[in-house]
């Protein structure tokens, strides 16, 4: 049985063409690919690469100037945040809400629309593996090629599960029978008639989106469509803390907005969702209003 595509760059002795991931005593972190005769600068000193060619991950280099770096692999959450970027990447911590609460499992077939720098892709190729599909599509060329290279660069060639589209997911989707569909884009309401035929029932639909009103379109667009159950929305924020003896704090910066997510399951074919209990809050759907169903439906 051949190993799943990338885990041999994630063990064993360090190789040519490895990514690397440097730690100063400061804690500071400088990636680099390792290649034979070459030398890494930085402004304490310098190394040869080949050093590390050979050497066990863990191991410890030090500069020409006699300052210690910590060599490692760098982690996916690492390399998703120090590859070259196109548009914004989804954020690990977003990542990984994607992967829980979207139900993310090996070999499922997943729809990604909006592959932006290919951060989301290679979290997904990685939760599906080899025998999964990810059918993923950009509409803009120009990031659909950065993603490509960052993705390959990673898993260190092209992945057998990823297909990559350039164009809308709109007018370009023809895939079916899909387990998930992931939608980062600005009006994800605009694909939902083509995401319900796609999706099989009992299909998640996960969005991310980063406004208020983007998030208040999309679940307004959800509900009108009649095929999905209530959505659930949410963000994420972290804080780290700082932990020296008897000094235990909160860290005085944080990651904090970055974007909405929400997620609706498909519903069977010719089934209604059962009507909300909870009434919304009075004037939820006022004179102001005009999403969408504006001036009558269930609870307006």
């Amino acid at each position: 049985m051949s190993e799943p595509t990338g885990a041999a760059r994630r063990r064993g002795p360090f190789k040519v063409g490895d990514q690397v991931q440097l730690t100063d005593p400061k804690g500071r972190h400088y990636t680099f690919t390792l290649e034979a005769g070459k030398n890494f600068h930085t402004h304490k000193g310098s190394f040869p690469h080949d050093e590390l060619i050979g050497a066990p991950e863990g191991s410890v280099v030090r500069t020409t100037g006699n300052v210690a770096y910590l060599a490692l692999r760098p982690l996916l959450p690492d390399y998703v945040l120090s590859m070259p970027r196109g548009a914004a990447v989804v954020y690990p911590k977003d990542a990984g809400q994607i992967l829980a609460f979207a139900d993310i499992f090996p070999g499922a077939r997943v729809v990604e629309a909006g592959v932006g720098s290919g951060s989301l892709s290679s979290f997904l190729l990685r939760a599906i593996g080899d025998q999964g599909m990810l059918h993923s599509y950009e509409r803009r060329e120009d990031f659909a090629e950065i993603a490509q290279q960052n993705v390959e660069r990673y898993f260190g060639g092209p992945h057998p599960a990823w297909q990559l589209t350039v164009g809308d997911l709109q007018d370009n989707l023809s895939d079916t029978d899909v387990d998930r569909v992931i939608l980062d884009m600005l009006a994800p309401w605009e694909c939902l008639d083509v995401v319900k035929k796609a999706l099989v029932p009992g299909g998640i639909l996960c969005c991310y989106v980063a406004t208020t009103t983007q998030l208040a379109r999309t679940v307004e667009s959800i509900r009108e469509i009649g095929c999905f159950n209530e959505p659930t929305s949410w963000e994420t924020m972290i804080r780290n803390w700082h932990v020296e003896g008897l000094a235990v704090r909160p860290d005085h910066r944080m990651i904090g907005h970055t974007g909405f997510l929400l997620t609706a399951r498909r519903l069977a074919d010719g089934v209604e969702p059962p009507m909300r209990r909870r009434r919304p809050a009075k004037g939820a759907y006022g004179e102001d209003y005009d999403g969408p169903n504006a001036g009558g439906g269930p609870g307006r």
